[in-house]
């Protein structure tokens, strides 16, 4: 989607969270789901992955896809991670299109003359909501659900949202914020409401960083396997280590800002394409695994006496022909004291005044404006063209001007194929109500 040129748009009549309407799509939501609820204990043990948890990893699952979890879920794991694209999956299989059209009525009952993309961002929250609940007591679990892309530049929506998620499940629902300015300001205001939150779309040390001292969240993440893609693809190098390197470092730096600073941030490992990467990572406070990764350790063969932390590697990353010190390639792990005061004049804001504007000039001003690329609608729709993954050469110019950055630039992308996957899931709703 489009990045509004004035970093922030608005959805006009917003629901609040202790509405009526807020109050009736809960209690629907809660109403649908009947999935019994299961007890942790009564899922096997696994040796591996008890000796994976002992290092301290928190072990998630990275799928909405309950048969898929159900195979390789074990009582060592705690949480599953759900996006816009995994639910797109789910809700593509037709598993819910019996409880839209019910759910559009009572919306409707509620909010007689709703709008039509109002009503459309309704249902898929209550979409996301009761496959969420679904997981949460088919494996016991914690589940990351997810905010609608079309409000990820606005702020109060967001918020509202994120409350209203809350509150369907507030002892096992975390919520998903994407990386944006508005993003930043509205989990700042979860936190303080006591909010457990996902902070998602990070691809840097610095990023997280920024997201740690001004969201407070529970959790950031840098997504390793698309950083490692970038490089891959673009012919910058051999494409291995570098999503590695980054979320190390990050870890490294969210430790330090808790010793510093008592903020008590945890670091998600996320884009994790294969076994080798889990065993790679071992120790990291938390790793959300695609089921096919989590299989392809399991069948590496490790024996549980051999693993061990190698949170303190720090693995080599291959260049290219690329000039890292022209192409600013390092950015996915590197801090500066100088960035550090572009997180203390966003960080000193106040979430509840603030506008993403503000955000964007705090972080200008201190030398930092590359990180939230601004587009044009031809740029934009390049990005969202080019998908996960940014082609180099149309950006590598804006990137030596410091007006756009590659861990920035893998941000925006993921939010325009989430987007992309939100519009598919949308579109579905749409012909179900008429």
């Amino acid at each position: 989607m489009p990045v509004p040129t004035d970093w922030e748009q608005t959805m006009p009549n917003t629901p609040r969270h202790d509405s009526k309407l807020a109050e009736a799509v809960a209690a629907l939501c809660g109403d649908h789901d009947t999935t019994p609820q299961q007890d942790r204990a009564s899922f096997p043990s696994s040796a591996l992955w008890q000796a994976v948890a002992a290092t301290g990893t928190g072990l998630w699952l990275d799928t909405g896809d309950v048969d898929a979890a159900r195979a390789l879920w074990t009582r060592e794991m705690s949480a599953l991670t759900t996006n816009n694209s995994l639910l797109n999956k789910e809700v593509q299989k037709g598993i819910y299109d019996q409880l839209v059209p019910g759910a559009a009525a009572r919306v409707r009952e509620i909010e007689p003359g709703i709008a039509a993309d109002r009503l459309v961002l309704e249902l898929a929250f209550v979409l996301n909501a009761v496959h969420g609940l679904k997981l949460v007591r088919t494996f016991d679990a914690d589940v990351s659900v997810e905010l609608h892309t079309d409000i990820s530049h606005d702020a109060e929506a967001s918020y509202q949202y994120g409350k209203r998620f809350h509150a369907i499940c507030p002892d096992r629902f975390i919520v998903k914020v994407p990386l944006t300015p508005a993003g930043l300001l509205a989990a700042r205001r979860l936190h303080d409401d006591g909010v457990r939150l996902n902070f998602t779309l990070g691809f840097s040390a610095r990023q997280n960083w920024l997201i740690a001292a001004v969201a407070r969240p529970t959790w950031c993440n840098v997504f390793m396997g698309r950083i490692n893609a970038f490089l891959g693809d673009n012919g910058l190098g051999d494409g291995k280590n570098a999503g590695e390197k980054a979320t190390l470092a990050s870890q490294r730096c969210l430790r330090k800002l808790k010793a510093e600073k008592g903020i008590d941030v945890r670091q998600i490992g996320a884009s994790i394409r294969n076994g080798e990467q889990i065993a790679d990572l071992i120790g990291l406070d938390v790793m959300t695994m695609p089921t096919a990764a989590a299989k392809g350790f399991v069948d590496l063969g490790l024996e549980p006496a051999g693993i061990a932390d190698r949170t303190g590697d720090d693995p080599a990353v291959a260049f290219g022909s690329a000039d890292v010190a022209g192409d600013h390639l390092e950015c996915f792990w590197q801090t500066t004291p100088e960035f550090g005061k572009a997180v203390d004049a966003v960080a000193a804001l106040d979430a509840k005044t603030a506008s993403a504007a503000d955000v964007v000039s705090a972080l200008t001003a201190h030398g930092a404006g590359d990180l939230f690329p601004a587009f044009d609608a031809g740029e934009a729709a390049r990005v969202a063209k080019d998908g996960k993954i940014p082609v180099h050469a149309p950006w590598v110019e804006r990137v030596r001007a410091g007006t756009a950055s590659w861990d920035g630039m893998l941000s925006a992308a993921a939010l325009a194929s989430f987007a992309a996957d939100q519009q598919a899931l949308d579109d579905r709703i749409r012909k179900q109500i008429g």
